[in-house]
């Protein structure tokens, strides 16, 4: 059921607040802080969705639509490779409390002996945020290139804490979890992802590496050395590597996304389909930090950290959620079956746009437009 926006509402999304959410975003957009973006508000069958702004400013003008193509930036974290790995556990191929080592070669190293799967799904495995752009030679520092190289980095990588004692949002974490994934399964992480996720989910439209056909639906992110980056992935460790890995490198829409999630709170069932056992996603979606950590992480998912601001000031902490650095974000509440997905490139065209504080704002209004559910009656999720 589509929702539009009329006069106060018979459905079980309130119209004023819709409203409220409409013109927050369209503020955004005049003051910059995004060319523009897609809604998308999922509760208990009513769906309310809307196209602001533009997809694209530069180098020409293309309005946004539902079906628009985003940059899903970190995104791919929940969608493409925590999901493979719980796959895979089912099927016996991994244990999340099994060291990394057992998994990858060279990696009994640095600190990192005992750093497990857990630990990388958490973001509690003490290493860094991200491996460098820069490698030394002959005492230069020097751009480096290539997938191999990547992953050789990150092997060579000391962790900065103990595993489990520090929660540090780490690129490198997925960027090991993804090959994991290509060792484990003996696929590429794009063609496991798909034939194991997307395409059984009905994502049609979501994946790596985006067709040339699908170039005209695409937002765009920012200049690059010249050129508009339009379905080649931001984040510069994808773009140095051909755009394929367990961090960032997935483009999605709106709707596409929505069935992912809808999929989530049908505890890996959507329509029929059987992706996840229920109790691996419940697994994945509830608290799976140390307690020593005082953020929250699922495995994959944020609960309650500096991350999820996106939840607003009403949804309780029990719900989940992930941002992207290119500026997408979703936050699912299990309590109220709500959905709530806001995909934007608000780093086109030249990379200064800010959506945190917009963000905020569409999750609180967001529940606040569910005239269905008291929220003051689900006490927040502690250890």
């Amino acid at each position: 059921m589509l929702i539009s926006c009329e006069p106060e509402p018979t459905g079980p999304l309130l119209t004023s607040k819709l409203q409220k959410i409409d013109r927050a975003i369209e503020k955004a957009v005049r003051q910059g802080k995004t060319p523009g973006g897609v809604f998308w508000l999922e509760h208990k069958g009513g769906v309310y969705t809307k196209a602001y702004g533009y997809a694209a400013l530069q180098p020409q003008i293309a309005f946004a639509s539902i079906d628009t193509l985003y940059d899903s930036a970190s995104l791919t974290k929940v969608m493409a490779t925590a999901p493979a790995i719980l796959l895979l556990m089912e099927r016996g191929e991994i244990e999340l409390d099994a060291q990394v080592k057992q998994y990858l070669e060279d990696f009994d190293n640095g600190g990192k002996e005992s750093i497990t799967i857990r630990h990388l799904l958490t973001h509690t495995s003490g290493l860094r945020p991200g491996i460098d752009h820069t490698v030394e030679v002959n005492g230069i520092q020097e751009e480096w290139n290539g997938y191999e190289t990547a992953i050789a980095l990150a092997k060579e990588e000391k962790a900065q804490h103990p595993p489990g004692t520090q929660f540090i949002y780490s690129d490198i974490n997925y960027i090991i979890l993804g090959e994991i994934i290509e060792q484990i399964s003996g696929m590429p992480l794009e063609e496991f992802t798909r034939k194991e996720i997307f395409k059984p989910l009905g994502m049609s439209d979501t994946g790596y590496l985006p067709s040339p056909k699908l170039r005209e639906r695409i937002a765009p992110t920012k200049w690059v050395g010249g050129e508009m980056l339009r379905g080649i992935a931001n984040n510069p460790i994808c773009r140095k590597t051909g755009g394929v890995h367990g961090h960032a490198g997935i483009f999605t829409t709106a709707p596409d996304l929505a069935k992912f999630a809808r999929m989530i709170l049908n505890k890996g069932n959507l329509e029929g389909v059987r992706l996840l056992q229920p109790e691996n996603v419940e697994l994945m979606t509830s608290i799976q930090s140390p307690e020593s950590v005082p953020s929250l992480r699922g495995l994959g998912w944020d609960i309650d950290s500096s991350y999820s601001g996106q939840r607003g000031e009403v949804f309780p902490i029990g719900g989940f959620g992930h941002t992207g650095f290119a500026g997408p974000s979703i936050w699912i509440d299990p309590f109220s079956q709500t959905i709530v997905i806001f995909m934007t490139n608000r780093i086109h065209p030249d990379g200064t746009g800010d959506v945190r504080e917009l963000r905020r704002q569409i999750g609180t209004l967001s529940a606040e437009a569910l005239v269905d559910f008291d929220f003051e009656s689900v006490p927040n999720i502690t250890r």
